[in-house]
């Protein structure tokens, strides 16, 4: 976590006032209250803006850092001879709209996902903002129980993306978020289709890596396979190093590959 820290970046109060301010004067209000979450986010600053909206705020430095992380992800999937997916962006601005269209997408599919409200720049800085979920809960702040019974909801989710075209690419619990017992999706990507069996098999190792270490290798394997063929599960398995390397997953890499390699039989 304390690598995670040191590359996230902060956005100082002065900045945050900026553009709390600019929030403000688009919605008519004289003054917000921006209130700056506390989790452990490398490409944003999550705030809530008077109860009302959840805003990212993204630096030069979070863009850096998505860059420098897209291009070791698709060094990781090159070096297994397939099509690379993860999108590099060329600034704050256009990481915040992409990720305001992939919402959108989200939402037309029939999926969760907070109502997104716009994208716009505040000098350097881009702005997202989206619906605030009032009392939520991310996945991995879950007992186990729940996890256990929201888990099938989640490949279901997935697969549904996959078959419009569409990844999350960055799937761990704390981008998934739980509210009124339902599942809503944050930081989904759009993915060309050329780079879409790829995307599939790399979020599904992240799912793997997200709930095993609440249901373990066994049981998380199960719940996989009732939705993905056994050829997914194994293209999957070909992707858990890659995401073990992932400072925000922490899982048996090893078991799960046993688990998908015995069910191949």
């Amino acid at each position: 976590m304390e690598f995670r820290r040191l590359i996230r970046g902060r956005v100082d109060e002065p900045q945050l006032e900026r553009i709390g301010r600019e929030i403000g004067d688009r919605y008519g209000r004289e003054s917000v209250h921006v209130s700056v979450l506390e989790v452990d986010n490398w490409l944003s600053t999550p705030c809530v803006v008077d109860e009302e909206w959840f805003v990212k705020v993204i630096s030069p430095q979070n863009a850096l850092v998505h860059a420098f992380f897209t291009g070791a992800r698709n060094l990781g999937v090159f070096s297994r001879g397939e099509e690379g997916f993860f999108e590099r962006f060329e600034d704050p601005l256009e990481m915040s709209r992409h990720e305001l269209e992939a919402t959108r997408r989200v939402r037309e599919i029939g999926l969760n996902a907070p109502e997104p409200i716009e994208a716009f720049g505040v000098g350097e800085f881009g702005v997202l903002m989206l619906e605030y979920l009032p009392e939520f809960r991310t996945l991995d702040r879950l007992p186990p129980a729940e996890i256990e019974t929201l888990a099938p909801e989640l490949f279901s989710a997935l697969a549904l993306m996959h078959d419009h075209s569409l990844a999350h690419g960055d799937l761990r619990g704390e981008n998934v978020l739980v509210h009124g017992g339902e599942l809503y999706f944050i930081d989904a990507t759009n993915v060309r289709n050329e780079g879409l069996s790829t995307a599939r098999a790399y979020d599904v190792a992240c799912a793997l890596a997200t709930l095993e270490p609440a249901l373990g290798t066994k049981h998380t394997v199960e719940i996989a396979a009732e939705v993905y063929d056994t050829t997914t599960l194994l293209a999957a398995r070909d992707f858990l190093d890659l995401v073990r390397l992932r400072p925000d997953h922490e899982f048996e890499a090893a078991g799960l590959k046993g688990e998908i390699e015995r069910r191949a039989g």
